[in-house]
């Protein structure tokens, strides 16, 4: 999924994690950082959300997109995605 978002032009980075959720078991959100010139949106969502079930199997989507300034790393540069499960990320 993160590869698919990377895809979309106003897509800088991003990281994906799984959030419980009472109806589907899990749902995907996504973290981004948007590229420079980006402005957050509702249309941004919906957009890539679209792009993503085009790129992807249709049923794969982010159901919740985070626009974040920066993600939690470690000193080798990796995302700490411990860090964007909990409830007040992003």
């Amino acid at each position: 999924m993160e590869s698919a978002l990377l895809e979309h032009p106003a897509v800088a980075e991003s990281a994906v994690v799984a959030r419980p959720d009472p109806l589907r078991g899990e749902i995907v959100i996504a973290h981004v950082i948007l590229a420079p010139g980006g402005t957050a949106s509702d249309a941004l969502v919906r957009e890539l959300q679209e792009h993503c079930k085009r790129v992807t199997a249709p049923y794969k989507y982010p159901r919740e997109i985070r626009f974040v300034e920066t993600l939690p790393k470690t000193i080798s540069g990796k995302i700490r995605r411990v860090e964007l499960r909990t409830p007040d990320a992003g």
